[in-house]
């Protein structure tokens, strides 16, 4: 009798059962197709579930009689990535069932679909990027302008045979395979290939792509790794660049990281190329820093001195960056001076459809200054809606707004918005940072990093020196790292002063950090206090969360893994991006 044993799809279940293969599966074939990872139906507590082989050939206890399978849908996640989905449940501190759901086709996969024709990628002339997947089981970290798409090291990860290429956005990843399969390469393209992937080929994806199946895995390329798109959103929280090194590593495939400004994470991973200083300054566009330091934080307005005839000046398109959303996010009575709080003083109001409300939503109330009673306010920190008005009037002409939640453009020269326009405008020809300070001052680990991936970004909608491309910051700090870098074209000023902070602080990646919250957090820290060691410190709750800390991920995920979950709902977010 041949018994396998199946993890059901229950993530709060998280355990393995022994079931019998049916003797008919023997005769008609089923049997030998059964592998680790293979997808069945089971019986269990009189429910019909889903689950995944995770052994065949187990031996069961002599005195127990075992169900049998009751139907064996189709093919799963390979082998190697379920090990590698029981590593990345312990690196961030998940339920292996939820990565297995993550790495399954999402529709019944009976069989990989074979080659039609013997394809290859084209050999040309010039074949940039080659000599960086020369070191078998290496990662080089290519620091590269931020108008380079990454098509050239697309191209030279594929010549290696079936490569792993993640990049952050869906049409990249469409860009991408659309100009691999021109140059005669086999491509999968995200998980809608997944049965071509299983076959073999060259796989082109977003976060989930490392997921795929890839017998012959021989090179991994990280498009944009420093973006924060390429982590789950969802627990556990899981980094693609950090499971597509652990694969590449586990096959001793070369692995290359591109970003034009490298985390901190990835720059310990691997050896740091540089295409050059000059190549590099290129690909940048000239910074235009207008310096705020002597307006009036009050009177002086969101808009600097000079940035009129810098809108006059551009022609094209430009985006306008302001990352707050609404009329105003900070008051102040005109008459008196005080900032417009709640009645207790503890949270600003907003103004919001002719009334002032909390930032929490604990009050509203008329638009009166509670401390003289004036009914005239002014914008200290106003949001995208009142500043597109006053952008309009300060241009002369009409300005667009657009955010993540809504708003469309027409032919309007301006287009102002939060980060989003980053996103939705195609190319433009100059960008705008209205108040760069909210991203410098940010109350985050990660400020000055996510504050350059800002300006790469922008970067790359405007190009670089030679397309006429060009970056306007206003800032009360123009000899910041990050403005400096950005001027300069040398990410390596941030990352070197980056590197001193984080490991004097011992904060990621000198130090391992999770993040607990949800209803079930008081309990579960409770339990985790008691079995804690002196490695491990947990600070809170602050903001409705709890920060766990440790110098190194071993202790901690050790303790996350070996603590029982409460029945109520908790969220632990590993190594998060924002905190």
């Amino acid at each position: 009798m041949l018994v396998v044993r199946v993890l059901p799809d229950v993530v709060r279940l998280d355990k393995t059962f022994d079931y019998a293969v049916p003797d008919a599966w023997q005769a008609d074939g089923r049997a030998q197709r059964l592998q680790i990872g293979s997808i069945v139906r089971i019986s269990l507590g009189g429910r019909r579930l889903r689950g995944w082989v995770t052994e065949v050939g187990v031996d069961p206890p002599s005195d127990v009689k075992l169900q049998p399978l009751a139907q064996l849908t189709g093919m799963g996640p390979p082998a190697d990535v379920v090990s590698l989905a029981g590593w990345a449940a312990w690196r961030w501190a998940g339920r292996i069932v939820s990565l297995l759901r993550t790495a399954s086709p999402p529709r019944v996969v009976s069989g990989p679909v074979p080659a039609r024709t013997a394809a290859g990628a084209r050999e040309g002339a010039h074949q940039p990027y080659g000599d960086l997947f020369e070191r078998p089981a290496g990662v080089t970290v290519l620091r590269c302008p931020p108008a380079d798409g990454g098509m050239e090291l697309a191209r030279a990860a594929s010549r290696q045979g079936d490569a792993l290429i993640v990049v952050p956005s869906l049409g990249d990843a469409r860009r991408i395979a659309r100009e691999l399969r021109r140059d005669g390469v086999r491509v999968a393209l995200g998980f809608d290939d997944w049965a071509v992937a299983a076959e073999g080929a060259t796989v082109v994806g977003t976060r989930s792509a490392v997921w795929l199946p890839m017998p012959r895995l021989a090179a991994v390329a990280v498009l944009d790794e420093h973006s924060e798109a390429l982590q789950s959103e969802q627990t556990p929280t899981w980094h693609a660049r950090d499971v597509a090194l652990e694969r590449a590593r586990r096959v001793g495939a070369p692995a290359v990281l591109a970003s034009p400004v490298p985390t901190l994470e990835a720059l310990e991973s691997g050896e740091l190329t540089t295409l050059g200083r000059a190549t590099e300054r290129e690909g940048w566009p000239a910074v235009d820093v207008l310096d705020r330091r002597l307006d009036d934080p009050v009177r002086g307005g969101l808009f600097a001195e000079g940035l009129r005839d810098r809108l006059a000046s551009v022609q094209g398109r430009m985006a306008v960056v302001l990352n707050r959303r609404g009329r105003a996010r900070l008051l102040a009575c005109k008459a008196c001076g005080e900032l417009v709080r709640t009645s207790d003083g503890r949270v600003p109001m907003r103004l919001a459809d002719d009334e002032l409300v909390a930032a929490d939503g604990s009050e509203r109330r008329p638009v009166v200054c509670a401390a003289c009673g004036s009914t005239v306010l002014r914008n200290l920190r106003m949001g995208v809606t009142r500043a597109r008005e006053e952008l309009a009037a300060l241009a002369g002409e009409p300005v667009a707004e657009l955010t993540a939640d809504s708003g469309r453009f027409g032919d309007e020269r301006i287009v102002i918005g939060t980060e989003a326009v980053l996103w939705r405008l195609p190319s433009v020809a100059a960008v705008v940072f209205l108040d760069f300070d909210q991203e410098l001052l940010a109350p985050r680990q990660r400020a000055s990093e996510q504050a350059l991936a800002l300006l790469a970004r922008g970067a790359r909608l405007v190009g670089g020196r030679r397309d006429g491309g060009w970056l306007v910051v206003q800032t009360r700090q123009p000899d910041h790292p990050v403005v400096k870098a950005a001027v300069l074209a040398d990410p390596s000023i941030v990352a070197t002063t980056e590197r001193e902070q984080r490991r004097a602080l011992a904060l990621p990646p000198y130090g391992a950090q999770a993040k607990v919250s949800g209803a079930g957090a008081e309990t579960f820290v409770a339990t985790l206090r008691a079995a804690a060691d002196t490695a491990v410190s947990i600070r809170g709750p602050v903001g409705g969360h709890f920060l766990l800390r440790a110098p190194s991920h071993e202790p901690l995920l050790d303790l996350l893994a070996r603590t029982p979950r409460p029945a109520e709902r908790l969220r632990v977010e590993v190594d998060p991006l924002r905190v």
